[in-house]
């Protein structure tokens, strides 16, 4: 039975003995594996740390640096089910087709122990490597701690696309930018705008695609039309609402997912207003809601099925490289997305008010 900290606090964790014998958590895992390159007063150290706090690592755990292990972790925290379902449908797909199993991990992302929690996982179970879906690819601590161990992850749509390591993205601010541009094409010039989860990156680029159409249209950036959302269907029923309310309404909606858009649709059916004659609405992700919707949405495609699928290939290329039928990838590959025209959006009434341009 492991070692329990003083307190009751949960049990002691290699965090734990890198704090206390004052070195890294890479260090420890080097000692415990018996690995050369350690100074023999470090190595005293750890040791000593390991004793006093009675820690007893896992031996699944250590086989992790030789990559002999077969299970692949998904570590997720969304507010939209239609995101997580296409990720695993991606992810499960491409784990059977290289034998790997895959191990969902829903958690948290705003607790502090976050990074405790994925390493215990780690030290428990036979992992080969991690993917890491918005916004857990966010919490920078955790990718410390991730990087000090030497874990190999990919991390799916990550806000910093500077930093160094393995990741998949599409370009949510060209994307966005195109459906903004989409509506004015249409004849609309009052678009509503509801943000995502601020703590997703996504959510930041596709605000700024909606302002980049904006302005290559010269028109203004009004405040009341840009509400912010939580990437989930209640929080499209409560930005619908700020922006039907308004004295003068939007003649199109833009959401930054197809959950918020169809709770927006909802609100209007319920308020007798008809979408598309009256009100456009067009989503964005293309979740399998986009098309049980009436009328069904318009809406940016993301692949996030091959986003997922791109994300295991990824690890394979690292941990078997040789492995037959593995496509050639880039540390860090974009994917490319599509504008899916249907029936809830069309040019806005004869009689709707259309603000002038910035250039008139």
């Amino acid at each position: 039975m492991p070692a329990v900290k003083r307190g009751g606090k949960g049990p002691v964790t290699i965090d734990d003995v890198a704090a206390s014998a004052g070195v890294s958590i890479k260090t420890v895992s080097r000692v415990l594996n018996h690995e050369p390159n350690v100074r023999e007063a470090t190595r005293a150290r750890v040791r000593q740390a390991v004793e006093q706090l009675n820690y007893r690592p896992n031996p699944s755990a250590r086989s992790l640096a030789g990559n002999r292990a077969d299970i692949i972790g998904l570590a997720y925290d969304n507010p939209s089910d239609s995101y997580i379902t296409n990720v695993l449908h991606g992810a499960l797909g491409a784990c059977q087709e290289f034998d790997y199993s895959l191990l969902l991990n829903p958690c948290d992302y705003r607790d502090p122990c976050l990074p405790q929690q994925i390493t215990q996982l780690i030290e428990n179970r036979r992992l080969a490597g991690l993917i890491l879906t918005p916004p857990v690819s966010d919490v920078a601590e955790l990718l410390r701690v991730l990087d000090q161990l030497e874990i190999t992850y990919v991390s799916i749509a990550p806000i910093d696309r500077e930093r160094p390591g393995l990741y998949v993205v599409m370009n949510d601010r060209a994307g966005a930018r195109d459906m903004t541009l989409h509506l004015i094409e249409l004849g609309h010039r009052r678009i509503g705008f509801v943000k995502g989860h601020p703590d997703h990156g996504a959510s930041h680029h596709r605000f700024q695609g909606y302002c980049d159409a904006l302005r290559q249209s010269g028109i203004a950036i009004t405040d009341e039309l840009v509400v912010q959302g939580m990437f989930s269907f209640e929080s499209g029923l409560e930005c619908g609402e700020r922006l039907l309310c308004l004295t003068t309404r939007p003649t199109a909606v833009f959401a930054s997912n197809d959950d918020m858009a169809a709770g927006i649709l909802h609100l209007a059916h319920q308020r007798g207003i008809r979408v598309p004659e009256e009100l456009s609405i067009v989503g964005y992700d293309d979740t399998p809601l986009s098309r049980v919707v009436w009328p069904s949405l318009t809406t940016l495609r993301q692949p996030i099925q091959e986003m997922a699928r791109a994300a295991v290939e990824q690890l394979v290329a690292i941990l078997r490289p040789n492995h037959a039928g593995l496509k050639a990838h880039a540390p860090h590959e974009t994917l490319r997305y599509e504008l899916v025209v249907r029936q809830s959006a069309c040019p806005p009434p004869a009689g709707a008010r259309r603000p002038p341009r910035d250039d008139a």
